[in-house]
């Protein structure tokens, strides 16, 4: 066992001798399985994929198990405690094990914070998550702390119990599928960014993502923050839903930054200077660091011009409040490339944005039902099955100065196997017709 996870987990020998199961066999599943090994439980993973091999298997022990097929009952026969993989639904578990109890049923997330005594910030929201959780970590790494940064985007929280290495601070981006599952997660700082349509594919509605998010703060307490939106004091409304102290940030407390454009990212921003302060960052420490900071690929990414015509990459906008912030960030005229695997929503509420803005739209791939009927009243409107297709439709009517955005408002999988991969292929493009 890693010294740390030792020292960790001292006195909290309940999985000893335990029967977990892992659903999933992802990467976050197998950090958990072997967590979970390395705490004296044996364990069976069970993932819908048949072609996984026994080899998954190695170093989790002799008794370990590995199930594939569809979920049933029986691969979560003498369960003690159950591990969720995010992509599946606790739901779906619990129509198979209606008296299993809710609270052993947890995701990688609940189970990694239980067994770590390190301080916490974690972030959350609709939109925004993945730059500013960046922002923070390189803040607090240029103040010289060490920082491990994870969660839902690179490495899980599992893997860094197992590295035998401890940070000053970890830095987590945090989805609805994680925080659905947690039950006593109690960050040192937590930041909701926003909550609008998305994932309602996975959720059951607008109410049950809400919740699912607000868990970030449930067992927080008075020693710890809560940063959350200005903007969603409405809709918080009389919750009770932290014993944190709150402070809220807004898109006018700070500067903008070139490398950091749009109202959006001010907020961001500031959401991410607050967070810092708690671990000693002055406001002007901060903002000298994030001059510094590179924005990630794929979220409104100038990429270059062609012909006079620019290209940006904002292929991570995969739902319509997040095409919104885009077009709040172009000033030029915009031809908006929309389509993919559609998450949910109202797609009539990003029109205000468009109008004005929007000369064009080019439809591409899978969600044409749901945006071309109510676009094609407002902007001219086409659309191609790929995506390469609808860029050089856009390209042959642009004017020099205008602008070719992809803010999909969709996720990736009808075409790609990631927001990545659709980014990297509308680059491709544009350096094509260059």
């Amino acid at each position: 066992m890693s010294s740390i996870l030792a020292q960790q987990s001292a006195n909290k020998n309940i999985f000893k001798d335990r029967f977990g199961v892992i659903a999933g066999a992802g990467r976050s599943g197998i950090a958990a399985a072997k967590v979970l090994h390395m705490l004296g439980a044996k364990v069976r993973i069970v993932d819908e994929n048949t072609s996984l091999e026994e080899n998954i298997l190695e170093g989790l022990g002799a008794d370990a198990q590995l199930k594939t097929g569809p979920l049933s009952a029986s691969g979560f026969e003498g369960a003690d405690i159950i591990v969720l993989s995010p992509g599946i639904p606790s739901r779906k578990i619990k129509e198979l094990l209606p008296e299993f109890p809710d609270e052993k049923i947890i995701s990688e997330l609940e189970l990694a914070s239980f067994l770590t005594d390190e301080p916490i910030i974690a972030i959350t929201g609709t939109n925004g998550k993945t730059t500013t959780t960046s922002i923070i970590s390189h803040v607090l790494e240029y103040a010289g702390k060490s920082v491990f940064t994870g969660g839902n985007i690179g490495t899980p929280l599992c893997e860094h119990l197992l590295q035998d290495k401890r940070s000053d601070v970890l830095v987590l981006e945090v989805s609805s599928f994680q925080l659905q599952n947690c039950y006593n997660f109690s960050p040192d700082a937590a930041i909701l960014l926003n909550i609008s349509a998305n994932h309602l594919d996975y959720h059951l509605d607008m109410e049950e993502y809400t919740e699912a998010k607000l868990n970030i703060f449930k067992k927080q307490t008075a020693d710890d923050l809560a940063i959350i939106a200005e903007e969603m004091k409405p809709m918080l409304g009389s919750r009770n839903f932290t014993g944190a102290e709150i402070k809220y940030f807004n898109n006018d407390s700070v500067e903008e930054i070139p490398n950091l454009p749009g109202p959006h990212n001010r907020g961001n921003m500031h959401a991410a200077m607050l967070a810092t302060a708690k671990f000693g960052v002055t406001s002007e420490l901060f903002m000298k660091a994030v001059r510094e900071f590179k924005g990630k690929p794929h979220r409104i990414e100038y990429l270059g011009t062609v012909n006079g015509v620019k290209f940006i990459d904002d292929s991570k906008a995969t739902n319509l409040d997040a095409v919104c912030a885009a077009l709040n960030s172009c000033s030029s005229p915009v031809r908006l490339l929309l389509g993919g695997h559609f998450k949910g929503g109202d797609v009539t509420t990003i029109i205000p944005s468009m109008q004005g803005k929007v000369v064009e739209v080019g439809l591409f791939g899978a969600g044409r039902e749901y945006f071309e009927t109510p676009l094609k009243k407002e902007f001219p409107t086409s659309w191609n099955e790929k995506l390469e297709d609808a860029v050089r439709k856009l390209f042959s009517t642009a004017n020099c100065g205008d602008t070719i955005l992809l803010s999909p408002a969709t996720a990736s999988f009808d075409a790609y196997k990631s927001y990545a991969a659709r980014g990297d292929d509308f680059k491709r493009i544009m350096e094509e017709l260059s």
